[in-house]
């Protein structure tokens, strides 16, 4: 890590904001200047609370060489253009924007500014992530299960259940499979709060996904069978089960917090120019094929934007 302190802000400290702006109170090499909201007296609260500054957008990316962006995704847009305009570096909460598109081209802006950009896949962090990777290199890969299923929110919720919750699970099986679909399909239920979907490629991998908002219980979990070997990883304990043809079964239990791992890994990126672990270009490609399930289960999406997020809000 750099001696330096980076000085660091957040837009945006609604439920997952403040946590990337306690973390970064918590993060060698960072410094928290400040955070901004469009709720001025939510600002102020989670200031006070972290003892920083409450901010406007434009005068927090005055005082900052990064920030993260943590705005409901309508907002993403406006707030990562400010950011690009700024010279400021930012780590946008997933998923990335809306429109892949648009994403297409504030990826193209900021690689030509020179600005760092990451995205908020917060699990290629788990530990137990890199536990499978580790598990699985340099073997074929059969199958991957993947559910993500939790109680109704008690908010509302915008996002449907797959651009929302399933896309976690479409990144990190991107990632496994290192390459796109062939082909995709999905089916939803429960007034789309419950999707399935399968994924199939080229390689003669399959990939079953599920979401769900309306279960009475929560479960993150991975199951990955290849060729002489199966794990099973469970996101929430960070534990990890792989079993082997050629050798004893192995449990790993990791303990480390994904949202320091990712912070961590985005100041240093921003501080010594490295390229982020996860990509703009990891993100639409992970929205893409988010939008391709959204279309085969027949779940529409409202982009429509909400009052109260303009870039300059306090």
């Amino acid at each position: 890590m750099p001696e330096s302190q980076l000085p660091v802000g957040v837009v945006g400290v609604g439920s997952m904001g403040q946590h990337h702006a306690r973390t970064y109170r918590e993060i060698d090499g960072a410094e928290l200047v400040g955070v901004a909201d469009a709720d001025a007296s939510r600002a102020t609260e989670v200031a006070d609370d972290l003892d920083t500054d409450a901010h406007a957008v434009s005068g927090l990316l005055e005082r900052v060489d990064a920030v993260s962006v943590a705005v409901p995704t309508h907002a993403h847009d406006a707030v990562t253009s400010a950011c690009i305009d700024a010279g400021v570096d930012a780590l946008v909460e997933k998923p990335f924007v809306a429109d892949p598109v648009r994403g297409r081209e504030l990826a193209s802006a900021a690689r030509d500014a020179g600005i760092t950009l990451q995205v908020g896949h917060v699990e290629r962090f788990n530990p137990a992530v890199d536990a499978v990777f580790d598990a699985l290199e340099d073997r074929e890969l059969v199958s991957v299960c993947a559910d993500r299923l939790e109680p109704p929110a008690g908010r509302s919720i915008p996002d449907s259940v797959v651009f929302d919750l399933m896309i976690h699970d479409v990144d990190v099986v991107l990632e496994i499979a290192g390459e796109r679909p062939a082909n995709v399909d999905a089916t939803a239920t429960a007034d789309g709060k419950y999707a399935v979907a399968t994924l199939e490629f080229d390689s003669g991998l399959v990939a079953t996904l599920s979401a769900s908002r309306v279960s009475h219980e929560s479960a993150r979990e991975l199951v990955v069978n290849a060729e002489g070997c199966g794990v099973t990883a469970d996101y929430a304990a960070q534990s990890v089960s792989v079993a082997r043809d050629d050798g004893p079964a192995l449990d790993v239990v990791t303990e480390a917090d994904p949202l320091t791992r990712e912070l961590r890994s985005f100041v240093e990126a921003a501080a010594t120019d490295a390229s982020p672990v996860v990509s703009a270009d990891d993100a639409l490609r992970a929205i893409e094929v988010v939008r391709e399930i959204e279309a085969a289960a027949n779940l529409a999406d409202d982009p429509s934007p909400v009052e109260g997020t303009a870039v300059d809000a306090a």
